[in-house]
């Protein structure tokens, strides 16, 4: 958190001088924004390093809190509130001109009052929990036109451990005008199973701790014009095992002791997005999405959002963005004591329900063309380390059952 304060007064000092600096400019510095009207490049102002052996490091950090009365572990009623510190770290390291190592790394950082309630107890072992993630891999270029790669990943925290592995590739046409995008993922979880604490002795037991998922994916982009380009994906995801979380309890109408949530152990997931893209001016750019989903609990679901990328001038500019997401309830969901003992399935979780909601904030970027600040050795023609850009967001969440939610993130990019 000490991070993101200081860096975000970093970035408002800087954004000072700089606005300062442009009302002192020469109408010369005028003129030659004016004349990039042709640019496809919302961040025109990007540092591009000289040398194809430069290392790239991203440090990512956020703070997100929510609050609800919807608590999946309570039954569908109760606290939702939950706070999550994240920091990260993306690197990428070229080994020749074809062949690069890439490596993300980092941590979540939890405080939950709604799994606080799986022993009943305020401030049990369940109330916080860190989540430590990897992932790394390769990429190869075969030529001009054609890359492949692949990763290997894992992640565990108090009650679940996973590792995963997938496969890349991408194709250009000669124009490069068209490219296509193929991705295949699996991931091998497994649960620690904890069951509520009144229920420990007397529930039927889950038959498995185990979870599988595949996906795969194309994805196919298309420049248009000089001004605007379309890209569009589909995807499938199949998951098999423990698909239900066993610490969330059901209530039902005929009684007054819970069981835990269950759930089928297959579901089929297939989103299928379109994204379009136009550059109207020298100063703005229009990003637009739409995302419509199915899967086999009977869910259907639509996403849309917009982005408006503003250059306020060479070096800074501004977005904000708006999502909105309307979904019907999966077959097996009914809120607090409405199933019935003799359902099959049955889940309390209002992340399954019948929910539309929005999402809206605004974010800052910092990029100058030759970076925010750099380090010189001696006898060396080019900067060591560079400084590359800041960029600051903040969201907020609104949704129809009740969920509120704030979220600050920051992220700094660096070369060596």
């Amino acid at each position: 958190m000490q991070l993101i304060i200081v860096t975000i007064a970093v970035f408002l000092l800087v954004l000072t001088n700089e606005i300062k600096a442009q009302v002192q400019g020469t109408n010369s510095d005028r003129l030659r924004d004016l004349s990039r009207g042709d640019s496809t490049e919302i961040n025109i102002g990007t540092y591009e390093s000289p040398d194809w052996r430069t290392v790239d490091v991203d440090f990512l950090s956020s703070f997100y809190a929510q609050d609800g009365n919807n608590g999946a572990v309570t039954g569908g009623i109760g606290t939702e509130q939950l706070t999550d510190f994240t920091q990260k770290i993306i690197l990428s390291v070229p080994v020749t001109k074809k062949l690069s190592f890439n490596a993300d790394a980092g941590y979540d950082y939890y405080t939950s009052a709604s799994t606080d309630n799986i022993d009943n107890i305020r401030s049990s072992d369940s109330k916080s929990d860190t989540r430590v993630h990897g992932n790394f891999g390769v990429s190869y270029d075969l030529d001009e036109y054609k890359t492949i790669g692949g990763r290997v990943g894992g992640s565990v925290e108090y009650d679940y451990y996973s590792i995963s592995g997938g496969l890349t590739g991408s194709f250009t046409t000669k124009d490069k005008n068209t490219s296509i995008g193929l991705s295949a993922q699996a991931f091998f979880d497994t649960w620690d199973i904890i069951y509520p604490k009144e229920l420990r002795g007397d529930v039927v037991p889950l038959p498995t701790d185990k979870r599988r998922s595949y996906n795969a994916s194309v994805s196919i982009a298309r420049v248009l014009t000089k001004r605007m380009q379309v890209s569009v994906q589909a995807e499938a995801i199949y998951m098999e095992g423990l698909l239900s979380t066993p610490f969330h309890r059901v209530y039902f109408q005929e009684t007054e002791v819970p069981d835990i949530e269950r759930l089928p152990d297959q579901r089929l997931k297939i989103p299928l997005g379109i994204r379009f893209n136009a550059y109207l001016n020298e100063k703005l750019l229009v990003r637009t999405y739409y995302r419509y989903y199915w899967d086999s609990w009977g869910m259907q679901g639509h996403t849309a959002s917009l982005e408006f990328p503003v250059k306020l001038n060479r070096f800074f500019s501004v977005y904000p963005y708006y999502r909105f997401h309307t979904q019907n309830a999966v077959d097996y969901f009914k809120p607090y004591k409405e199933h019935s003992v003799n359902d099959e399935f049955y889940t309390s979780d209002h992340d399954l329900s019948a929910l539309s909601s929005h999402s809206y904030g605004l974010g800052l970027s910092f990029s100058p063309s030759k970076g925010v600040a750099k380090v010189k050795l001696p006898f060396k023609k080019h900067p060591a380390i560079v400084w590359k850009s800041i960029d600051f967001k903040y969201g907020r969440y609104h949704r129809s059952t009740g969920l509120n939610s704030h979220i600050v993130s920051l992220g700094l990019s660096f070369s060596f």
